[in-house]
């Protein structure tokens, strides 16, 4: 596996439901398209931003499905499948893989948790299983559970196992963990957009991106340059961009992404519940944000 999924930025998609409450496929499919045209160099379907958490598997499986055959293989599809149940878990990795997905993103067991020699047990278990590559995805503020760098270490010897979505805003763990497995064919994407730059400088390859729902090119355009060495205009986008990054976590996420592009016309209809509105503060600050990056000429 020496050639990455994919470098620069995936976008970490929303789904976008009408006003049953359903997934609008016909929306989706203009989003898809909307951000390949913005250089987005992956699709990642049914993440936390998708709001994979309050989708049935039924409903999950579809969506998966949906994705994968209007991508038509433009770039690679990165569909997430993952669940505080192995069992749960490797429903969706097969399905996903039937499908035609190019990877899955499998975040680490939440509510139950696990401990590290678990995880090593749950990934590997998955990893035997399927026949594509798996991106593990470190996010501890949600599932409580951190991969230790030892973990990673362990983890990258798996030929499945492509690298990790890292998360966990702890850049010592995650020095050490590059340097665990500079040897392996182990690749690290960042899981928050303001550490893209960080990160990159550090030897990811790029980003999973909730931003570049709203703005595909400039979340590409940060990584092109980054990944070219020009920190110079990677810094400047990065710094022009940076307001609007934080603006996506004002609030639990997606609220503020799908917020934000109900707000710029894009109309990705509600929220599931319990996720909901923000409330008038938070949104008036989210409003400025974007008026604040709507001044940098973003596309």
């Amino acid at each position: 596996m020496s050639n990455p999924i994919f470098s620069g930025s995936a976008v970490a998609i929303v789904t976008p439901f009408d006003n049953a409450g359903e997934v609008n496929y016909v929306k989706f499919g203009e989003l898809i398209d909307e951000q390949i045209a913005g250089g987005t160099a992956a699709i990642v379907v049914c993440g936390t931003t998708g709001e994979s958490a309050t989708q049935t598997l039924e409903e999950h499986s579809k969506t998966v499905d949906f994705a994968i055959k209007h991508v038509n293989h433009r770039v690679p599809v990165i569909a997430g499948a993952g669940s505080n149940d192995t069992a749960a878990a490797l429903f969706l990795c097969e399905h996903a893989q039937h499908s035609g997905a190019d990877a899955l993103l499998l975040v680490t067991p939440y509510y139950n948790k696990t401990s590290q020699r678990g995880l090593i047990k749950h990934y590997t278990y998955l990893a035997d299983a399927v026949d594509i590559p798996i991106i593990l995805y470190n996010v501890p503020a949600r599932t409580g559970v951190d991969i230790a760098p030892e973990t990673y270490a362990a983890l990258a010897k798996h030929k499945m196992i492509a690298g990790t979505k890292e998360a966990s805003g702890n850049i010592g763990n995650l020095s050490r963990t590059l340097k665990l497995t500079e040897n392996d064919d182990f690749d690290v994407w960042s899981g928050d957009d303001a550490y893209t730059l960080p990160l990159i400088a550090m030897g990811a390859i790029g980003v999973i991106s909730v931003l570049a729902n709203i703005y595909p090119r400039v979340m590409a355009d940060l990584c092109e340059a980054a990944l070219k060495g020009d920190f110079a205009k990677a810094r400047e986008l990065h710094y022009n961009a940076l307001e609007a990054m934080n603006a996506m976590m004002y609030d639990v996420n997606p609220i503020p992404v799908k917020t934000a592009m109900n707000l710029l016309g894009k109309d990705v209809g509600q929220l599931r519940m319990p996720l909901t509105d923000m409330d008038e503060a938070t949104l008036e600050r989210l409003k400025k944000a974007l008026d604040g990056a709507r001044t940098q000429n973003f596309r």
